[in-house]
């Protein structure tokens, strides 16, 4: 962090802020906005889903009243570019390798100082939250085992599972190579500048019905995928018995539980990257 500060210095004037709550956050997207200073989010995919999330709830419209110029297919207007420095340089999964994006300070600065940048979409939830990569739903027990839960599945039009179904995971996507079960990925061909989000859902494969009817457990997995701009979840129960305990989900790598209801919707071009 400190040699790309070094590097931005070279042509800009620098601050270094240590953004600890939300309310740190606010303060610094504010005053970019009135300097029209450039912001360098350091850290991972956490880091700079922090700065979005807070960017998205001080852009919505306010009181109900919808822009006129607003894209009738987004709910937030187009937000600022963002400079992000990753600070694990050996990682190949974050959005910055999704993207493309420099990793070395010295190309971070160039790219933030040269002012190039290229838009990105943005999934939001109904959480109250975005998500910036994508999201696994699903857990398992103490030998690693999935463990079924069952719960309706719709991305626009498309019906993934009716609720009747053993499900083991699913992924939502806004880039490729987000999570596999089995070997097999979950969404494989998701991109984050295409407008639209992937979902990839895991269950058990079986055999066709054998004399008596029966569907015999084949040992494998299916996986069934859709692409759209809405993807609504409708949990019917962690098991067979109860959904008391929700179902696990770890969101941009933050774990946390979907007890009903949850839909993700793609915000198209919504935010933008600097690249070099």
């Amino acid at each position: 962090m400190l040699s790309c500060r070094d590097a931005l210095r070279k042509g800009a004037d620098v601050e270094v802020l240590e953004l600890d709550s939300d309310t740190d956050v606010d303060a610094a997207v504010k005053r970019a906005a009135v300097d029209g200073a450039r912001l360098v989010v350091a850290g991972g995919d956490a880091q700079l889903r922090a700065v979005l999330r807070r960017m998205v709830r001080q852009s919505l419209p306010r009181g109900g009243e919808r822009p006129a110029d607003l894209p009738s297919d987004r709910t937030v207007p187009d937000l600022p570019a963002i400079g992000v420095l990753p600070l694990d340089a050996g990682d190949d999964v974050d959005l910055a390798a999704k993207l493309g994006l420099p990793r070395s300070p010295g190309d971070v600065a160039a790219a933030v100082l040269g002012g190039e940048s290229r838009r990105v979409d943005l999934l939001r939830h109904d959480g109250g939250s975005v998500t910036l990569h994508g999201a696994i739903i699903g857990g398992g027990d103490e030998s690693g085992r999935p463990v079924p839960w069952f719960a309706r599945i719709d991305v626009d039009d498309t019906l993934l599972s009716d609720g009747s179904e053993s499900l083991l995971a699913c992924a939502v996507a806004n880039a490729d190579g987000y999570g596999s079960l089995a070997g097999l990925p979950l969404v494989v061909s998701a991109d984050p500048a295409d407008g639209v989000l992937e979902v990839g859902l895991a269950l058990p494969a079986a055999r066709p019905r054998g004399l008596f009817g029966r569907k015999r457990a084949h040992g494998e997995v299916e996986v069934r995928r859709a692409r759209g701009r809405a993807a609504q979840f409708t949990i019917v129960s962690q098991n067979s018995d109860t959904a008391e305990d929700g179902v696990p989900v770890a969101d941009d790598g933050i774990a946390g539980t979907l007890n009903k209801k949850r839909t993700w919707w793609m915000e198209r071009d919504a935010w933008g990257v600097y690249i070099r």
